[in-house]
């Protein structure tokens, strides 16, 4: 038993040609993600009567259900409750799925980021004549951002390791194409280490240029 790595490398190539799948639907469903848990976090911390209590059941259940299970529920199972959603693609209930999920926890993210920054903060811009939204846009939330930048790039890796999902319900995707391959050849070892490889160096970089960008955010607030 051995690897071959000739056929591992010699199909590098041709995986990268579903990569921007796989970057399509991580951008999609962060970016979302993010929307959505922004929305999630003001409901939350402003306690809205009627939506916070529906809210908390629906988190819960985003945070403690498997996303592929999530993915299935979404893809086939609420067509049957809502036949409008049955002309949905297999690609937007995976985008529509990690981004839910993901926003369940980002929600709470962007909440302790908000909380985390100084209340003094707010009240100085206030003092200087600026209005609650320029004091809210200008002084807290660029705060909170650079608060809640790690964590929110790490969701963004989760959700890129994630998209190997989509290929359970149909989406030809970086995975699904390794798995055609490997049943053709024979050599899933090869296969599926070439995915595995091929997501680690996206982590790498990733986790790279994340740090970059926290440095630069972290610049003005760094003591000379």
């Amino acid at each position: 038993m051995h690897i071959d790595f000739s056929y591992l490398l010699a199909i590098v190539p041709e995986l990268l040609h579903y990569l921007p799948v796989v970057l399509f639907i991580a951008v999609l469903s962060f970016l979302f993600a993010v929307l959505c848990g922004l929305a999630f976090a003001a409901v939350i911390q402003r306690r809205l009567p009627l939506f916070y209590p529906l809210l908390l059941v629906l988190v819960s259940f985003l945070r403690g259900v498997p996303a592929l299970v999530q993915i299935f529920i979404l893809y086939f199972g609420l067509p049957q409750l809502l036949p409008a959603l049955s002309a949905m693609n297999a690609m937007t209930a995976v985008i529509l799925a990690l981004s839910l999920r993901n926003a369940a926890y980002l929600a709470e993210v962007f909440r302790s980021a908000l909380m985390a920054v100084d209340p003094g903060q707010y009240e100085a811009a206030l003092s200087v004549n600026m209005s609650r939204r320029q004091a809210y846009w200008r002084v807290v939330l660029p705060q909170a951002a650079r608060i809640a930048l790690p964590p929110a790039g790490t969701f963004f890796i989760l959700i890129l390791k994630d998209t190997s999902l989509a290929f359970t319900i149909g989406v030809v995707d970086l995975f699904a194409q390794a798995k055609i391959m490997a049943a053709a050849s024979y050599k899933f070892l090869e296969a599926y280490l070439a995915v595995g490889l091929i997501y680690w160096v996206l982590t790498v970089l990733f986790s790279f240029l994340q740090a970059r960008l926290e440095r630069r955010a972290s610049r003005p607030y760094q003591r000379s």
